[in-house]
């Protein structure tokens, strides 16, 4: 659903990316071990455009998503996130999480033609209201190709920063990443991206809004025959946008006070990947940058490249195992898969034996994954 508007915005590409984003051919991007979501989400879209022009049509919409999608591929930065394609969730408290909730549930009833919402901050991913795969493959559209492209402007000071144009509006530092440019212009055009999402047996097309204050970004998915006026936009903007800012502020104030929390503990001498493959999520202190042509990471890449492997004995079996293996570096690389869970853990302790590293990872699990049940 996702990726077929991956990758930059600009030329002929960003008129098509409205009209063809991010529904077709869900089924390319994922390995289809992921489960049979992408298929039932790929045989729709592909109906779809069998229904809409025929063979011809089909033909149009395949060229013009492979033209763009094969371009975005980056496989000298694939690792093993890419394997997984997962979804990276934002911590936080529960007072604040109760905030978002209370936030979503006013929006959808003042905004009542709404049917589903999604809240992100920092990238990662706190609510949706999405079928879990459908999520998977909008969150990969958002965060690999729909956010990147708005940073650059807002990094070079292109964007207002702070919005009060509207009269009688509260200032605010929300704005549309998809939608009308500028809603002061009355010709301005409210034209959404179209997604394709699952439900049962059938599938259900929507349009995408995307609206962002700060670091703190939440979509709102409307059914595809409600077309979205300039007023109702307008009414979007006055209503999110004050609420959105003060939410992102107390997310932000949230995250500073765990960070200086944590921030006094000890540079912990193990890196890990940690991958869901029941809820998708993934979580990552190997690295330091992950983006769709970068892949900053603090191990060597040799070690990457041992994780790939056993991550590539864990697909050949469905039992559940553990591989511990001693690198040529003298690191300790050790891979636990149990319960549909994976987690990869680099230890930089050379001279420690197997009783030692195990009894470390032992330690990180307790630490790290209290509430998750690795077998031993």
């Amino acid at each position: 659903m996702a990726a077929a508007a991956a990758g930059a915005g600009s030329g002929p590409w960003a008129a098509q990316e409205k009209q063809f984003p991010p529904a077709l051919l869900s089924f390319f991007i994922y390995n289809p071990r992921f489960g049979p979501r992408e298929g039932q989400l790929f045989n729709g879209t592909f109906l779809k455009a069998m229904e809409d022009g025929g063979v011809k049509l089909l033909k149009e919409r395949l060229e013009k998503f492979f033209h763009r999608y094969l371009q975005t591929l980056h496989l000298q930065s694939c690792d093993l996130l890419d394997i997984f394609g997962g979804i990276s969730f934002f911590p936080l408290d529960k007072m604040t999480y109760l905030k978002i909730q209370s936030f979503i549930n006013r929006m959808e009833e003042s905004l009542n033609i709404v049917k589903y919402t999604a809240f992100l901050y920092n990238d990662q991913l706190i609510w949706s209201g999405l079928e879990q795969d459908d999520m998977r493959i909008l969150y990969k559209y958002l965060t690999t190709s729909l956010f990147p492209r708005h940073i650059e402007p807002e990094l070079a000071g292109r964007d207002s920063p702070i919005r009060a144009e509207m009269p009688g509006n509260l200032q605010h530092y929300g704005r549309f990443l998809t939608g009308p440019l500028n809603l002061n212009d009355p010709d301005a055009k409210c034209r959404f991206p179209k997604i394709f999402v699952n439900t049962d047996d059938t599938y259900e097309e929507l349009h995408l809004i995307v609206y962002k204050a700060m670091s703190a970004a939440v979509c709102f998915m409307i059914d595809a025959s409600v077309h979205p006026t300039l007023d109702f936009c307008r009414r979007l903007d006055s209503i999110v946008g004050p609420q959105l800012t003060v939410l992102a502020s107390d997310i932000c104030e949230q995250f500073n006070i765990n960070k200086r929390m944590s921030g006094s503990e000890k540079e912990p001498q193990f890196k890990f990947i940690y991958f869901n493959h029941m809820n998708l999520a993934e979580k990552s202190t190997v690295h330091m940058r992950k983006t769709p042509s970068v892949s900053l990471t603090s191990v060597h890449p040799d070690l990457m490249k041992i994780l790939g492997d056993i991550n590539s004995d864990f697909t050949r079996v469905d039992e559940d195992e553990e591989i511990i293996v001693k690198a040529m570096s003298d690191y300790w690389v050790v891979g636990k898969k149990s319960d549909r869970r994976e987690l990869y853990v680099i230890l930089n302790q050379k001279n420690a034996n197997l009783i030692e590293v195990n009894e470390e990872v032992k330690k990180l699990c307790a630490t790290q994954f209290n509430n998750i049940f690795f077998l031993d």
